[in-house]
């Protein structure tokens, strides 16, 4: 059996935490280490989850020769150097996402990696999860005929602390779309066909209370095979159960319903009504994403979630936004 990816946090915040849980579930596959600017912080996390180490800084992480790669799983403002800091160090790098904040900063990553020649895989856990799994191939096979229209809907009112860093855009990169949204935007676009044009469409803005970010986007866009979709994005509209809710894909020989965090899919189309139940286990995708990760270290096979597929994310993130003017509402051209 193989020796386990030896890899390190840099970073013990709660997305740290998240990473961790899924991890356990990879006994044999990854031992990781967790470093902090808060070493009594490193030290806590190692001892939760049973880490191989703890480091008082990111740097000592980084230049450790047993470390083979990093997860890069701080504020986004911070990504580029670390990502870049890592590539030179020659470790591999998993970056959460969103993985930078300008096409130029993917740019500059893109050209250490190749001298580096390491592996770069961008953290959209929501690529791997078995939901994403299941519609990509309800799709190719054509199980609602060609697609018409596509739905997605992730609406819950989840308000974040005064003292949180997503509330400083310098820190998240952006505003909640920005810094969660987009992986919605990735599971849009990645069932098969390839959204070719977006717009971005922004309600009244508030910021009472302490939550002071915009948390509400509509994205409308449309498809190399021309059917067009729409995306609704919000953090503060009350939601069943916090969070429960439903989007559809309508063919024109059939409907797929699924709840938008893949608790279930519904389809009805060509056949008999189906309902499938797409997996409970891993049902956020870190468990596999880690999975394609040590295989892409080990060489048996590129990446899926690589730089060139989340650039094409942010190709879109970067039009949904052109086409906002400075108030936060469509950009009217003259």
């Amino acid at each position: 059996m193989a020796e386990p990816l030896r890899i390190a946090f840099l970073g013990c915040g709660f997305i740290t935490g998240v990473h961790s849980r899924h991890l356990r579930a990879l006994k044999g596959l990854v031992a990781a280490g967790y470093a902090s600017r808060d070493r009594a912080k490193a030290d806590a996390f190692c001892a939760r989850y049973g880490g191989a180490g703890s480091y008082a800084d990111y740097a000592a992480a980084i230049n450790d020769p047993r470390v083979e790669a990093v997860v890069v799983a701080v504020p986004p403002r911070f990504h580029l150097d670390l990502t870049l800091e890592a590539l030179e160090a020659g470790k591999h790098v998993l970056v959460e996402k969103p993985a930078f904040l300008r096409m130029d900063d993917y740019r500059t990553v893109l050209q250490s990696r190749t001298r580096a020649r390491r592996v770069v895989l961008v953290g959209e856990n929501d690529h791997y999860k078995p939901l994403a799994v299941t519609l990509r191939r309800l799709i190719a096979e054509g199980a609602i005929g060609s697609m018409v229209f596509a739905h997605f809907t992730t609406i819950a009112r989840k308000l974040k602390a005064a003292d949180d860093w997503r509330n400083d855009e310098t820190m998240a990169g952006g505003d909640a779309f920005f810094e969660e949204g987009i992986h919605w935007l990735h599971l849009a676009g990645s069932l098969g066909p390839t959204i070719v044009s977006v717009q971005g469409y922004r309600p009244s803005v508030a910021r009472d209370g302490p939550d002071r970010r915009i948390k509400s986007m509509m994205v409308a866009f449309r498809y190399d095979n021309d059917a067009v979709g729409t995306l609704y994005y919000s953090r503060e509209i009350p939601s069943l159960l916090h969070g429960l809710r439903l989007s559809k894909l309508y063919g024109r020989n059939g409907i797929i319903t699924f709840e938008s965090n893949g608790g279930f899919v519904l389809v009805r189309g060509n056949g008999s009504p189906r309902l499938l139940f797409p997996g409970f286990r891993d049902i956020r995708g870190y468990q596999a994403m880690y999975r394609d990760f040590v295989r892409a270290v080990r060489g048996e096979s590129a990446p899926e979630m690589s730089l060139e597929r989340a650039i094409d994310d942010q190709r879109l993130m970067d039009e949904i936004y052109a086409s906002l003017d400075h108030t936060g509402r469509l950009a009217i051209a003259q």
